[in-house]
């Protein structure tokens, strides 16, 4: 026994610490406390029905995919307040899955935050305004301590599509500007429900309603995905670009890059961005091939996303069915 946990040490030594980072839009995960803020559904105990039942039936649904995704650290969008995520850490716990680390950045006056569990020890952790309205919401950046390794995670939640692109370019350039600052070798990893697809540039040109920026999009401009003849970074072009990112939706066949349905619409719209950092071959690194979409076959009704269920008659209400309208996507990176 004595020889085995010294071989282990050992391989681990020389190979490196394998961390699992995913992204999860939960879709929209509140607790029973009327803050004011909530979506009129979202209430507590009004004609909707969103009560400790449904409550607790959300939360059991939402620990439920996360432990069958495996993380060891995970991104999430739309939860309501630190109290949810600390329930959501609670039901995570009764089935056996512990996150002893988390942070929480609540925008002011907005119904939904973001947020990060975590089993490896937080660093620090800074929420970056947008803006002062409500229809924006903060950036959070965790530094997480990976056995003595330092990588970032900035978790986003940009405006969605009933909004235009000059929107999404305003989070963008909040969160550039932050990485503009950081040393030219720090390791980072962009995650979240961005409302853009992987493409953007190529899929909203034509849209009136979105395209008020002159084909300038937040997620390939701001964020450099792609490169100034506007191709696409590969993992390869990344290494010799210091300002550029890389979008890890191109691991995928293409019949597989989207996360999102909307109207028949198939859509990317949470995303996995890597820095040049995470492919230069030193210290952290993103595990080539490791991303994936989770996409077990209880998250489907009828080749759609089973997303939480309200009814669609009058009166109203939530069902207690479902789990979320958004896949999750995650990630593997090596850590010597």
């Amino acid at each position: 026994m004595k020889f085995f946990w010294l071989l282990l040490i050992t391989l681990t030594f020389l190979g490196g610490t394998e961390v699992k980072i995913a992204s999860y839009n939960v879709e929209n995960l509140f607790d029973m406390n009327d803050d004011g803020t909530e979506y009129e559904q979202y209430i507590p105990n009004t004609s909707w029905g969103w009560n400790e039942e449904m409550h607790r039936i959300k939360l059991r649904n939402t620990a439920q995919v996360i432990k069958d995704i495996g993380a060891d650290v995970i991104g999430l969008q739309e939860i309501e307040s630190e109290t949810a995520l600390k329930e959501l850490k609670a039901e995570l716990n009764r089935q056996g899955i512990y996150y002893p680390h988390y942070a929480f950045s609540r925008t002011k006056n907005t119904s939904v935050s973001v947020a990060l569990l975590s089993k490896y020890p937080i660093k620090s952790a800074l929420s970056h305004p947008v803006s002062a309205s409500r229809e924006f919401r903060d950036i959070l950046e965790v530094k997480l301590d990976i056995n003595g390794k330092f990588l970032r995670v900035f978790i986003n939640h940009w405006k969605s599509k009933s909004g235009p692109e000059s929107m999404r370019v305003q989070s963008a350039k909040v969160l550039k500007k932050r990485l503009n600052e950081l040393d030219k070798d720090e390791v980072y990893v962009l995650l979240g429900d961005f409302n853009s697809h992987y493409e953007e540039y190529r899929t909203f040109v034509k849209s009136r309603k979105h395209n008020d920026t002159d084909g300038i999009t937040g997620i390939n401009h701001i964020l450099k995905t792609i490169d100034e003849d506007e191709n696409p970074i590969t993992l390869t072009s990344l290494k010799e670009c210091d300002d550029c990112s890389y979008n890890l939706w191109y691991e995928l066949p293409q019949e597989q890059r989207w996360s999102h349905e909307y109207r028949g619409e198939q859509e990317a719209l949470d995303n996995m961005i890597i820095s040049p950092s995470l492919a230069d071959g030193k210290g952290v690194e993103y595990v080539r091939g490791s991303f994936g979409r989770f996409d077990a076959p209880y998250l489907f009704y009828k080749g759609k996303p089973y997303r939480w269920q309200q009814s669609r008659k009058f009166p109203k209400h939530h069902l207690g069915e479902g789990y979320s309208d958004h896949l999750a996507i995650f990630a593997k990176f090596n850590v010597r």
